[in-house]
C-alpha cells in the first residue's frame, strides 16, 4: 500500500486489491490461527462489504478499508452491541483530532454533520455462551474528493477540511482507541465491568447523530416524526412519536429519512 509508513502496534497485513478485506480476514481466520488485532487493509476493494448488502465506492489508494479481528469470548451473546459502541467510538474520536461535527447514525455508521464519512460491518461468530470471534469491516474516506455512484451523501476528511491525510496514521490511531476501550473491558473484574460498559453506552449516547429534537424516520408502515429517547443494551433503538408512543426498532427495521 502507499502513504502507509506509520509504526503500528498490531499485525497489519496490506493488500493491493482484495474484494473484501471482511471476506479475506475471514478466511485467513478459517485456515490458520491469527492474532487478535490482527488487521487487513486494503488500497482497493472490488466489493467491499456494507450494512444492508450496500458496497463500498472507494477510489483507489485514497481511503482506508480494513478489517480486524477480535477474540471477545468474555462477552455474552446479548452483549454483542457493545462491540459495536465501541468501535464506532474509536472511529468517531480519532476523526474528531481533525474537525468537529461528528456524529454516530445509529446503529454505527459515522456521519459529519448530514453526510456519510465511515460504514462499520462487523460479523461475530457466536460460541458456547459468548463471542468466539468478531471481525469488524471498517471504509473511512479519507483523501477521495470527488464521488460517483449514486449514494446520496458521502463526504471525506479532505473534502472537510482541505487537507490530505497519512491514511495510515489515521488506522493506527484508531486501532490504538480500539484496544483501549476494549481492553478496559477484558481486563475489568466483574463489578468494574459493568462500569465500563455503562460508560461505553453513555459515550455512545451523547454522540448519537440527530439525538435531539423531532425527526423525520420511516419503518414498514410509513413515515412519521419522531424524537430518539434511547439506544437499549441490545442495540435496540427506541423513539417515541408525536401520539406519546415509543417505537423499539431493531436493525434494518427503521430508517432515517436524510
Amino acid at each position: 500500500m502507499t502513504e502507509m509508513t506509520t509504526t503500528y502496534s498490531f499485525p497489519l497485513l496490506t493488500l493491493e486489491e482484495t474484494d473484501s478485506t471482511n471476506r479475506y480476514l475471514t478466511q485467513l481466520c478459517d485456515r490458520e490461527h491469527v492474532a487478535e488485532y490482527t488487521t487487513v487493509c486494503a488500497d482497493y476493494q472490488t466489493a467491499g462489504k456494507g450494512q444492508r448488502g450496500n458496497t463500498w465506492e472507494s477510489e483507489r489508494g485514497k481511503n482506508l478499508m480494513f478489517s480486524f479481528v477480535l477474540y471477545p469470548s468474555f462477552l455474552a451473546a446479548p452483549q454483542q452491541f457493545l462491540l459495536s459502541q465501541l468501535i464506532a467510538l474509536a472511529v468517531k474520536e480519532e476523526l474528531e483530532r481533525q474537525a468537529g461535527g461528528f456524529s454516530i447514525k445509529w446503529p454505527n455508521d459515522i456521519y459529519w454533520e448530514e453526510k456519510k464519512i465511515c460504514g462499520l460491518l462487523i460479523e461475530n461468530e457466536l460460541s458456547a455462551g459468548g463471542i468466539g470471534r468478531s471481525i469488524a469491516g471498517i471504509g473511512v474516506n479519507i483523501n477521495q474528493e470527488v464521488f460517483r455512484s449514486d449514494a446520496p451523501n458521502p463526504v471525506s476528511l479532505k473534502q472537510i477540511t482541505g487537507r490530505e491525510y497519512d491514511r495510515g496514521e489515521i488506522l493506527a490511531g484508531i486501532m490504538r482507541r480500539v484496544k483501549d476501550y476494549y481492553e478496559a473491558l477484558q481486563l475489568a473484574e466483574a463489578d468494574a465491568c459493568a462500569a465500563v460498559a455503562a460508560d461505553i453506552a453513555g459515550r455512545y449516547a451523547n454522540a448519537l447523530f440527530r439525538r435531539e429534537g423531532w425527526h423525520l424516520y420511516e419503518d414498514r408502515e410509513g413515515r412519521f416524526e419522531a424524537k430518539l429517547l434511547r439506544v437499549e443494551r441490545d442495540g435496540r433503538f427506541v423513539l417515541q412519536d408525536r401520539h406519546g408512543q415509543e417505537r423499539a426498532y431493531l436493525f434494518k427495521e427503521v430508517a432515517y429519512v436524510l
